[in-house]
């Protein structure tokens, strides 16, 4: 719901916690509802047994077993062990005829795939699955959306590190020891990527495998790792807490942030790199969706004040028994562990999910903003290349056509190709309809809803051409303003025409990260076919109702 209220929802819960009318909701564009789930999250109730214990479970749950107490409330005549899509066409029997379309951000990564190998499990669905869009999404492992793409963030945004060449070469050269430059050839050539083992630190005062194993998707659970870790090196005095990186790389794998190269991104940035140095040393105000929101405060963005007003509550049946939190620690299997999420990531199998697509016509959208640090492009850009769909791994052509908003922008880069579309949303963080609403609305008309063939790979070539300027790992922002202020945007700041140029003229004489991976694989590396991480069990957290980093994160459309 908080995907509802705060982005491609019809009104806007704002900063001050006013409400007003969205003129770029999607339900302009389809039969559109925003889903509480999985059970027992949001406003969606489960008693104390009542929580799913896997992300198999919740897929079944979704599409064949349990109906969400909220429509229940609506529709008080129909069982609860009847499934909700199942439920949804029998009081609205003209909607098993027309496409269903499956949306959501950020855990809904996770969560679609999930449903959607169900969906592919039923005998007879209740109406036709025609397209699934995950934005900013968890698909791949911790280390893969995570830790993987950190070179690509500092390419993208050198601002972080204060155009600091030595700094940048710290991390390359962390990068390539740590297995993390996979090499994306189009068509992706050499097999699946070998799977990637993840180096805790082993300096014994450093930050620790168990604190950083827990790979944080809610921007809660991010603030309660990193407090706790950056805590710890507080204790041992600020020439231990202040690593300066310069200087430091010497052939072998860091032994104080080992292979957590994300880790010591955000860590350089609250302790040397101005605005993030205003910012407490913990991190807590580092907005980890949107780089070049250095706000400190950060703006609250709380639509729980809507959500549990009683008048609210009235008008859609709401509990009244407790209240609607936008994020909790999700209790699988009816209990709390340390262990989170039980399930292997969706791009263990996600070339069976693509095959079943392809067999039933479906299509598979994957979107990401670009200023999205936590779950960035390069980690969706990966998973795809390791994907085979249509007979062929990846895409057989690099993403490089413009696509423009309705205003005349450009939105970014469009790319379609056997059923798959990828979009990179330039200017947008993790939560893309938020920051680009507009960019966003043309979008979902466009590419979810519509058939737009702009990207296109066809016989003849490309619709809409391709731009060599966009066909880089990355769509550099170096010269983008920092916004600053206190909960509100009050001024920017902005490089000097020569650092960027400075920067630019190193960057371009510097081998991108991709470059290693051909020649090289480091000892810790092993082959295997599913890509998957070896902490990816249980390392990711549930995020519920919305969750703070999800748009929307499930979303069931249905267009006329």
């Amino acid at each position: 719901m908080a995907g509802f209220t705060l982005e491609n929802g019809p009104i806007h819960v704002n900063d001050d916690y006013s409400v007003t009318a969205n003129n770029y909701s999607w339900d302009k564009l389809a039969d559109y509802i925003w889903i509480d789930q999985p059970v027992g999250t949001g406003y969606s109730t489960a008693d104390k047994t009542g929580y799913v214990a896997d992300e198999d479970q919740m897929g079944i749950d979704f599409v064949s077993t349990l109906l969400p107490s909220l429509f229940m409330r609506l529709c008080t005549n129909l069982s609860p062990q009847w499934n909700f899509v199942e439920n949804l066409v029998k009081v609205f029997p003209s909607l098993a005829k027309r496409p269903l379309h499956l949306t959501g951000e950020s855990y809904a990564g996770t969560y679609i795939p999930y449903i959607t190998k169900t969906y592919f499990g039923l005998t007879s669905p209740p109406t036709t699955l025609a397209k699934i869009a995950i934005g900013d999404g968890t698909i791949g492992s911790g280390i893969t959306f995570e830790l993987l793409p950190t070179l690509s963030i500092i390419e993208t945004y050198p601002q972080l590190i204060g155009y600091d060449e030595a700094v940048y070469s710290w991390f390359k050269d962390q990068s390539h020891l740590c297995g993390y430059d996979l090499n994306l050839t189009y068509p992706q050539t050499g097999g699946y990527f070998p799977d990637l083992q993840f180096i805790g630190p082993s300096d014994p005062l450093g930050p620790g495998l168990a604190g950083t194993a827990k790979r944080h998707v809610s921007k809660r659970a991010f603030v309660e790792d990193v407090n706790g870790r950056l805590a710890k090196r507080g204790d041992l005095g600020d020439p231990l807490r202040k690593r300066d990186l310069t200087g430091r790389s010497n052939g072998t794998i860091d032994s104080w942030y080992g292979c957590d190269l994300y880790n010591a991104l955000l860590s350089y940035a609250v302790n040397y790199t101005y605005p993030w140095n205003l910012q407490p040393a913990d991190g807590s105000e580092f907005d980890v969706y949107n780089i070049p929101d250095g706000l400190y405060p950060q703006a609250p963005q709380d639509p729980s004040v809507f959500m549990n007003d009683n008048r609210t509550r009235t008008a859609i049946h709401a509990p009244t028994s407790f209240d609607w939190v936008e994020s909790i620690d999700y209790p699988f299997g009816n209990a709390y562990t340390d262990l989170g999420d039980p399930s292997v990531e969706p791009m263990a199998f996600l070339t069976e999910l693509a095959t079943n697509a392809t067999n039933h016509n479906m299509s598979i959208i994957i979107f990401s903003g670009n200023d999205d640090s936590l779950v960035t492009h390069r980690g969706s850009e990966v998973v795809i290349q390791n994907t085979t769909f249509g007979g062929i791994q990846g895409f057989t052509r690099k993403p490089s056509t413009p696509w423009y908003s309705d205003d005349g922008t450009l939105a970014g880069i469009i790319h379609q190709e056997r059923n798959w579309t990828y979009a990179l949303f330039k200017g947008a963080g993790h939560l893309v309809p938020f920051t680009q609403p507009q960019a966003a609305y043309t979008f979902a008309r466009e590419f979810i809803f519509g058939s737009n063939l702009t990207g296109y790979v066809g016989s003849s070539g490309v619709v809409g051409g391709e731009d060599a300027a966009l066909s880089g790992d990355i769509m550099p922002e170096a010269d983008a303003p920092i916004y600053i202020g206190s909960g509100v945007t009050q001024s920017s700041i902005q490089a000097a025409t020569a650092t960027v140029a400075a920067w630019d003229a190193f960057i371009a004489t510097a081998a991108p990260a991709g470059d290693f991976a051909s020649t090289s694989a480091p000892p810790e590396s092993t082959g295997g076919s599913s890509a998957k991480s070896q902490f990816s069990h249980g390392e990711r957290r549930a995020i519920v109702g919305w969750i703070v980093s999800a748009a929307f994160l499930i979303s069931l459309c249905l267009i006329l």
